[in-house]
């Protein structure tokens, strides 16, 4: 078997794999976790990489083992049980996150991430940093991908600059976490009518039950951004309950926080363009975690956790 060295040797931001998995049993099996499906004929065994995954998904008429449970904690790997396609089955279901119980984790992140969190006005003022830091990635990434260039989605475009350049110039006037959420929201909305008109998408609506390929890419690309933040928290030893932005009465909205680092940048233009193009789930889910990977999107999580927390000692 693995020893414990060998299966963390692979540094979570550096990690390649998210796993969504169902109808299939999660086993640990000669010292690796492998899943199993059940064909017309015959048993299949596939191997899961855990030292190079950060999530795994269970979605609908999934099990897993003890044994496989403890070696995917052994390699820090985070267990999400979930709904079909990745997402909740019911509107305000969440994913329950199991996380690999270990105490010996950095403990100057969540120490430096407290030094501001019980200050209103310094929290506020984390959190409009980090929502320019969401709006630089976006600028840096569609201003370089060809690929989502080529679908139309330019940093430089005049809707993409008069929605961004709103909504810097309000993060700087906004007095509370509320109004910032608002305006954040409608940012969001802008982006979402700027995706639609880039790929013909007529009469599209945010709706998180909609069953229209968009509405449901959306909500399957947002769990595995939220699968990435919660590992990013997890490693760097910071509880999910201490949300700079979203809700002071859910448990888990730091995820949140840090999922939308990423989601407008990533997720919404693939959701629409895979919609557009008719791709399944499955090559939807292949093309967002490319995506991940090749703009470090889970390293970006990290740097911008990190210095938070350092600099939020200086607030």
């Amino acid at each position: 078997m693995e020893q414990l060295t060998d299966l963390k040797a692979i540094l979570h931001s550096k990690r390649a794999n998210i796993y969504y998995l169902e109808k299939c049993r999660v086993m640990q099996k000669d010292g690796r976790v492998l899943y199993l499906t059940e064909g017309k004929e015959e048993k299949q065994y596939w191997n899961i990489p855990i030292a190079n995954t950060t999530v795994i998904l269970l979605g609908t008429g999934t099990s897993i083992t003890q044994a496989a449970v403890r070696m995917l904690a052994s390699a820090g790997v985070l267990i999400g049980f979930c709904g079909g396609g990745g997402t909740p089955l019911l509107a305000g279901n969440e994913v329950e996150w199991l996380s690999p119980q270990s105490e010996y984790r950095p403990t100057e992140y969540v120490q430096g991430w407290l030094s501001f969190w019980f200050d209103e006005s310094k929290r506020l003022q984390v959190a409009k940093r980090l929502q320019r830091l969401r709006l630089d990635y976006l600028q840096r990434v569609w201003g370089k991908d060809r690929e989502l260039q080529n679908y139309g989605f330019y940093a430089d475009d005049a809707d993409v600059e008069r929605a961004l350049n709103s909504f810097n110039a309000r993060i700087t006037q906004s007095p509370s976490v509320t109004d910032l959420l608002t305006i954040e929201a409608q940012l969001t909305k802008n982006l979402y009518k700027i995706a639609a008109q880039a790929t013909r998408t007529d009469g599209f609506t945010r709706d998180h039950a909609g069953e229209d390929d968009a509405n449901a890419f959306l909500n399957h690309g947002n769990y595995l951004a939220y699968g990435l933040a919660a590992t990013t928290l997890w490693v760097l030893g910071i509880p999910h309950g201490f949300a700079v932005m979203h809700g002071k009465t859910r448990r888990g909205a730091l995820v949140f926080d840090v999922a939308d680092l990423v989601k407008d940048t990533l997720v919404l233009p693939w959701a629409f363009i895979c919609a557009k193009e008719r791709n399944n789930e499955q090559e939807f889910r292949q093309q967002c975690l490319q995506s991940f990977a090749e703009h470090k999107a889970l390293d970006f999580m990290f740097d911008t956790v990190k210095n938070l927390s350092l600099e939020g000692r200086l607030l």
